[in-house]
């Protein structure tokens, strides 16, 4: 099954028996088994035909037991079962035979985040028609979903806007559906999201804070990148995610960088790393200033910073260090 299909069966009210939703994006998973629950049950009978469970604390027997109880004043009933990935074996034993032949007035719907697909229950679980895996979103990929929930809002984000949200936000997608949300409500009855748009909306967040030191450390403009760290440390910003954050801009400017040498125009530069033209320039600018050897240097001083303050080493020394030498051209030197 594909999320089109799964949208269709919600808006024509053709609902599978058995539906399996698993993944390495629980918001998407939570968010379909959200779905289903709100168009397969009436609001009035949600009381009496909406039962949740739990893999680790339910039995096999009161599972089956409810899905087999016709619904009260209604259609159907719908059965969930959260984290199915923790069901016992018994329980999974159990369960088999109901696959083979569910009842067609339940609606018996699965959540998992990492299901063993090897054992033969998620195996038989994973044949039936209303399965759907929702895979990791990585970072090439989030510009459609943007688009999309954009368009669930009625509206349309530019190039530049996505790509600014999505550089901010990263891949935590309850994140970027909030900010997006956010930005539709900010715009009123403008059609369009733009960058500016983005800027308002997110200014005040971590996340904002965290892509304006990125973008001071790629110009090595020291003095305003160690105010942002300052005000990011005092605002009790996390170190990892702050070496997060740089580890993601300085990936992009090293790309850039390689094909500069390569004497590849920075408009191809742009296309081949789909890079938006509002962004383009400020990064190849940036990507000048640091040769290969110093970008090599900084990654190293990225993954020891990385390392150190998760086993205790000063946020603050690590940050201020890498900041300061990065921003010299000093990194190289102190990287070993």
């Amino acid at each position: 099954m594909t999320e089109q299909e799964l949208e269709k069966q919600l808006q024509t009210g053709s609902f599978s028996a058995v539906y399996f939703f698993y993944g390495e994006e629980p918001f998407l998973v939570e968010r379909a088994g959200r779905r289903v629950m709100e168009k397969a049950v009436d609001p009035a009978m949600k009381d009496f035909n909406l039962n949740i469970y739990y893999g680790a604390d339910c039995k096999g027997t009161e599972i089956l037991d409810t899905s087999q109880t016709l619904p009260m004043f209604a259609e159907r009933r719908v059965v969930v079962v959260r984290q199915a990935d923790k069901l016992p074996a018994a329980t999974q034993e159990g369960l088999l035979p109901y696959l083979a032949n569910p009842c067609p007035e339940t609606c018996l719907l699965f959540l998992a985040a990492k299901p063993d697909l090897r054992r033969k229950f998620f195996s038989e679980l994973k044949k039936q028609p209303g399965t759907l895996e929702f895979k990791k979103l990585y970072d090439n990929k989030l510009g459609p979903f943007i688009n999309a929930e954009a368009a669930v809002h009625g509206k349309k984000i530019d190039g530049a806007g996505a790509e600014m949200l999505g550089f901010m936000v990263g891949n935590n997608l309850q994140e970027l559906v909030s900010q997006i949300e956010k930005a539709a409500l900010y715009v009123g009855s403008r059609p369009v999201i733009g960058v500016e748009d983005v800027k308002a909306i997110v200014s005040q967040s971590k996340s904002f804070t965290a892509f304006e030191l990125a973008r001071f450390m790629g110009e090595k403009n020291l003095a305003k990148a160690l105010a942002t760290l300052q005000a990011m440390l005092q605002n009790g910003e996390e170190a990892v995610m702050i070496l997060g954050a740089l580890a993601s801009h300085f990936r992009r400017i090293w790309r850039i960088r390689e094909l500069l040498d390569q004497k590849m125009p920075p408009a191809d530069i742009g296309k081949q790393l789909k890079i938006h033209q509002f962004f383009l320039g400020e990064q190849v600018t940036q990507a000048k200033k640091y040769p290969v050897t110093e970008l090599e240097a900084l990654f190293e001083r990225l993954y020891r910073g990385d390392v150190g303050v998760k086993t205790g080493s000063s946020a603050a020394t690590v940050l201020q260090g890498l900041v300061y030498d990065a921003c010299a051209g000093t990194v190289a030197g102190m990287a070993r």
